[in-house]
């Protein structure tokens, strides 16, 4: 046994605490079960969590949350010290520290909190697992994320609960929605284009001719309109697949729409696709049946929950590779074939019939 484990365990109920989980907008997501099993176990306590704005909006109006600590990236180095006062404010006495890397390390430190879990130096980067005195058991790199978040809530003997995420948008952000989506035909197809790394974006045309598919009415299927989801950086993603529709007739909404649209957004589509990115697990969070392409990434480690089954990867020997820049055109993405998505996509619509 370590030295940091032979340390003794919290008191049993924790005043305090703090989740140290700042960056990528779908771990956020993953995380939430974790603090919905938090708040179970300890109803009285308070729950802060540290983020980047990025990420922020997913936490915001969160039933299970009382803070928000903000850190600034983009100002760094200036705004690290006044978000660590923020930290060393808070009184904590508990610190869950999910981040991994030496920033959420030393913010873990910096908290004063008399315990500090985090993951062990099999799981972190940066020396990272020495800011902490308490750390979860190793876990397999490929398990999955959520469960991995899991862990957190084993190491503290917390009971178990189901897998539950409590994000739901506001009265007015459903209202904005609608607003929104008012002429759109239904049954709606949620269409994600973006990803945070360029090598696991699929391709314009790809896009457009699963749309295209899905846009025919069948037998088996109805006929779905297309709602084209992005941010700013997408617009010109969104034009290339609009120019390849031709006279399909699709809502663009890219650059148009907040993370805290699509928490509304996507419950009002019958199904969505596309690649590995923080909208595809707000999908998935808020129900929406969601076809998941993989390259660059594994869906073993992060599929969105519930949804595994319909994740459809490259067939490569080099998936995955976890390269932001792809050194071969994303060859990857371009062997997911329209066809496969598309009917994936109706796999997705069948499900309820099939789990009836």
């Amino acid at each position: 046994m370590s030295a940091a484990e032979a340390i003794p365990l919290l008191t049993p109920h924790p005043r305090r605490i703090l989740i140290v989980l700042h960056g990528a907008i779908g771990d956020v997501v993953r995380a939430l079960p974790l603090l919905g099993r938090i708040r179970r176990a300890w109803p009285d306590a308070h729950i802060a969590w540290s983020v980047e704005p990025k990420s922020s909006p997913v936490l915001e109006h969160h039933p299970w949350l009382d803070e928000l600590i903000i850190y600034d990236r983009s100002h760094a180095p200036w705004s690290f010290l006044p978000f660590l006062k923020r930290v060393r404010g808070g009184d904590f006495d508990l610190v869950l520290d999910l981040q991994r890397h030496l920033k959420s390390g030393v913010t873990s430190l910096i908290s004063g909190a008399r315990d500090r879990y985090g993951f062990g130096a099999a799981n972190s980067k940066e020396f990272n697992h020495l800011f902490s005195n308490h750390h979860v058991a190793a876990q397999p790199n490929m398990r999955l994320k959520l469960l991995q978040y899991q862990a957190f809530g084993d190491a503290l003997n917390l009971p178990s609960a189901p897998i539950e995420f409590g994000l739901a948008a506001t009265d007015q952000e459903r209202d904005r929605a609608r607003a929104m989506l008012h002429d759109a035909p239904r049954p709606l197809l949620g269409v994600i284009l973006g990803s945070s790394w360029p090598s696991r974006l699929y391709f314009p045309d790809s896009t457009a001719a699963v749309i295209r598919d899905l846009a025919r009415s069948r037998i088996d299927a109805p006929a779905m309109f297309p709602v084209l989801l992005g941010g700013p950086g997408e617009k010109e993603l969104a034009a290339d697949v609009m120019r390849h529709l031709e006279d399909i007739p699709a809502l663009n909404l890219a650059g148009r729409t907040t993370l805290r649209d699509l928490i509304a957004i996507f419950p009002e589509c019958s199904a969505a696709f596309g690649p590995d990115s923080g909208p595809m697990h707000i999908a998935a969070a808020v129900g929406c049946p969601v076809v998941s392409l993989w390259g660059s990434t594994a869906p073993e480690r992060s599929a969105p929950w519930g949804f595994d089954t319909l994740a459809i990867a490259g067939a490569i020997p080099c998936h995955p590779c976890y390269l932001r820049q792809c050194p071969i055109g994303r060859e990857c993405m371009r062997r997911i074939s329209p066809e496969q998505v598309s009917a994936m996509v109706r796999r997705a619509l069948a499900r309820p019939a099939e789990s009836a």
